[in-house]
């Protein structure tokens, strides 16, 4: 983060600005230990604002409360803009710091009074662990930096892991982020080819119903025709007659081929259709899972919804080789462990056999994983009987969102 660097080359190279020459003076949070009164959010230093902004308040909430400090352009403003005002307006110590502090408290209710439980740095840290391993950190964060018992280490510490967490979720989504807006305008093109198809339809068919009525009108006149002239000249009407009637039959059977046809098409697009609209809920909701993580979106109602492995052993099959330790971390902070395969480009595939007996379930991505290896784990899982989940891709979002449904 930007107030990290800023911080680091005010006050030294030591972690959150702290110099490696000498203690920082001045403390990252100020509190009141004897008195047992939370901190109030000037008494939080100004390198931390941004941080909590961020990560314990929504943009759509700092917008509404933009607009409440009577803001007259938080309504047109950026997220961005707006962010930087109330990192502001954080150390002022004015009414809309009261009214901003007092946002985060209503908001973070429930997880400030589990913390007011704890007395001591020690306890603390402990909520704080329990807070990360479940996804609730941005009510974690916000009560831990204002609790009495808060001390310089844990504060650097906690910072840390929401930082960090900031930069692991970014560089996984992104590309998750782009192919979804690729399918919207893809489900955009095929809504406006289908509304094409359909008005050709519709005229194909309103010129099959004049045709039909054509060849009604015509019949008609051939037999008015053939009542009142002479038997040579019915005959040679009713040979012309027979001529034009063979014809608009020709041409209504290439009609309704036609629509026929176009009718084929419109099925076929709805069937694509519905296959992307499949793949934007699956990137939905891969997205889903990154914010429980990261808390930005869902704080409260990640908290029930939290992912606990109880100790299962898993097996990561394939993968890119630079993200399997972001696997292996993500499944230990949720209480399980996750042993990985690269497929056979490096490792024996003879090794297979010897680890998926060892593991509850196996995971492996269907884009970077070789056709013969993912058809070996398969055969092995189904001979020991073990559950193999094919993920959508290699990336982390689809290993999280394959995690909370297991």
């Amino acid at each position: 983060m930007q107030d990290l660097a800023i911080f680091k080359r005010r006050n030294g190279a030591g972690a959150l600005g702290e110099s490696k020459a000498a203690p920082l003076l001045s403390p990252l949070v100020v509190t009141d230990r004897e008195g047992r009164k939370r901190s109030k959010i000037w008494d939080i230093s100004p390198w931390l604002h941004c941080s909590v902004i961020g990560t314990c308040l929504t943009a759509g909430e700092l917008r509404r409360l933009c607009i409440k400090f009577g803001d007259c352009q938080a309504a047109t403003a950026s997220d961005h803009e707006l962010h930087v005002r109330a990192v502001r307006t954080a150390g002022q110590r004015d009414n809309a710091a009261k009214i901003l502090h007092k946002a985060l408290d209503d908001k973070h209710g429930t997880v400030i009074r589990r913390f007011a439980k704890a007395s001591t740095a020690t306890e603390l840290r402990a909520l704080w662990n329990e807070a990360v391993e479940q996804g609730d950190i941005p009510g974690a964060y916000w009560a831990l930096l204002t609790h009495h018992a808060s001390d310089r280490e844990l504060v650097q510490d906690a910072f840390g892991e929401v930082h960090m967490l900031s930069h692991m979720v970014g560089s996984s989504n992104r590309s998750d982020i782009a192919r979804l807006r690729q399918l919207e305008v893809a489900l955009e093109d095929r809504d406006a080819k289908i509304i094409r198809q359909q008005a050709r339809l519709r005229m194909a068919a309103d010129e099959k119903v004049r045709l039909t009525e054509s060849v009604r009108k015509l019949a008609e006149e051939s037999a008015s025709r053939l009542s009142s002239v002479p038997v040579v000249q019915k005959d040679a009407d009713a040979e012309v007659l027979r001529r034009k009637l063979l014809q608009e039959q020709s041409r209504s059977a290439r009609l309704s081929e036609r629509v026929l046809a176009l009718m084929q098409q419109l099925r076929a697009a709805e069937e694509r259709i519905a296959t992307l609209a499949d793949r934007e809920a699956c990137l939905s909701g891969e997205l889903a899972a990154l914010d429980r993580v990261v808390g930005g979106v869902a704080a409260e109602a990640g908290a029930s919804e939290a992912l606990n492995l109880g100790g299962r052993r898993l097996l990561y099959v394939g993968g890119r080789p630079g993200q399997v330790a972001q696997l292996k971390a993500l499944v230990r902070r949720r209480g399980g462990e996750l042993m990985a395969h690269d497929g056979g480009l490096e490792d024996s595939t003879s090794l297979l056999p010897g680890m998926i007996s060892a593991v509850e379930a196996v995971y492996f991505p269907v884009d970077c994983i070789s056709h013969r290896a993912a058809l070996r784990v398969k055969e092995l899982c189904r001979e020991n009987a073990k559950p193999f989940v094919p993920l959508r891709s290699a990336s982390l979002a689809s290993f999280l969102l394959a995690l909370s449904h297991s």
